[in-house]
Parts: structure tokens; C-alpha cells; sequence
């Protein structure tokens, strides 16, 4: 059982990180803005009031924890874009220091940067719209300034071009940096299962400083 303070447990990828690790019997500390507006219970859950870009409260919740996990991304409104690369220094700036005692860090990050099989990105696809790019970019900073990062253990979590809820198969592909894709060229996987394969990550612990993509 493994001790873990999410953030961004509202979201649409957070809450199925939130169920999931729930679900298998670990300890989740949700840190949220609200705690009155968060109505999920469970007797492994405790709620506390944080902010991501508050580094104090960030090393106060992180310590003791066994894994921190950031599911702050710009899919749940436009908002959210501008925090995705200040909240990855703030949880960086905020776990040194706990040096040796730090937790593990593991960050959804975006499908933008993936090497598409034409050698290119996904992001260099035709006609996205700017916000997508917007969101694309942030996480592409995100994920430049975590590889810059060596004094503590982060793990960076991609998903499949598209993702999107639906059904828990607790099936998937992985790969490093390349967009995992089907027969017919489709590359798709259910915020669910891309739940079930972060709290994989929790437990087997296979990707330290590097980040992986997943796959239905």
C-alpha cells in the first residue's frame, strides 16, 4: 500500500487516478482548492486545502507521502494551460528539500511531443486548433524543464493521441517516446485505463527520469 498526495484530483484524468488508486487499496491525500466542493469519500482518502504553485504547502503534503502525483493539465479549460509548466517547478522546487526522504514524482503529461510514424510530432498535425497547440506547448515546457531535473525522482505519464472516458479494461501498450499506434493508424486510450496504468507505475516502478506513453 503506497502513500500518495494527488493533485488536480477533480479532473477528468485525476478523478479516475483518484478511483483507481483507491480502488487497490492506497492511501490518497486529495489536495484541493475547496475542500467543501470535493464530495468524494472513502476511508482511505483524506482531503486537505492546497495549492500546486504554493511550494510550502506543496513540501508540507508531499512529506511522509510515498509518491506525489500531479494530474494538472489544460484539458479542463483554459485556465488551467498557464499552470501546467509553473506547477512542474513548484513540485520540483518543493520536494528538494526533503532530499533522500523525497517522494516519487509522476506527472501527466501531454501526447504533443510523441514521435509520430512519419518521424515528425503529433502536434505537427494539420489543423488543430490553437487551443490544443496552446496546451500541446505547455506540456512540451513541462517535460523539457522535468529531463533538466536529476536530484529528484520524476516519472513524466503520456497518454495515447486521443484519450477520453470510457471503459476499464486494465489493458495497455507502452512505449517511451513514440506514439503508440493501431492497425488503421488510430491511437486512442480511456482515461480509465490510463489510470490503471499510472497506479501500475506506482507500484513497479519502472520509469524513474523518463517519460513513457500508454495505449489501449
Amino acid at each position: 500500500m503506497a502513500k500518495i498526495a494527488l493533485f488536480g484530483a477533480t479532473g477528468t484524468i485525476g478523478s479516475r487516478v483518484l478511483r483507481e488508486a483507491l480502488d487497490r487499496g492506497h492511501q490518497v491525500t486529495a489536495v484541493v482548492r475547496d475542500p467543501q466542493k470535493f464530495t468524494e469519500r472513502h476511508t482511505n482518502l483524506t482531503v486537505t486545502t492546497g495549492d500546486v504553485l504554493d511550494q510550502v504547502a506543496v513540501t508540507t503534503v508531499a512529506e511522509g507521502q510515498d509518491v506525489v502525483v500531479s494530474a494538472i493539465g489544460g484539458g479542463d479549460g483554459p485556465g488551467h494551460i498557464a499552470t501546467i509548466e509553473p506547477a512542474a517547478k513548484s513540485l520540483i522546487a518543493a520536494l528538494r528539500p526533503l532530499n533522500d526522504k523525497a517522494p516519487r514524482l509522476i506527472a501527466v503529461n501531454g501526447a504533443g511531443t510523441l514521435r509520430t510514424p512519419d518521424g515528425k510530432q503529433v502536434r505537427d498535425k494539420e489543423g488543430l486548433p490553437e487551443f490544443v497547440l496552446q496546451i500541446m506547448q505547455a506540456h512540451s515546457d513541462a517535460l523539457d524543464f522535468y529531463k533538466s531535473v536529476d536530484d529528484v525522482r520524476w516519472t513524466c505519464l503520456s497518454p495515447a493521441e486521443r484519450i477520453e472516458p470510457g471503459t476499464r479494461t486494465g489493458t495497455y501498450r507502452t512505449d517511451l517516446d513514440d506514439l503508440i499506434v493501431n492497425a488503421d493508424g488510430t491511437s486512442h486510450i480511456s482515461c480509465e485505463d490510463f489510470a490503471v496504468a499510472l497506479v501500475d507505475e506506482i507500484e513497479k516502478t519502472h520509469h524513474i527520469g523518463e517519460r513513457f506513453t500508454v495505449d489501449s
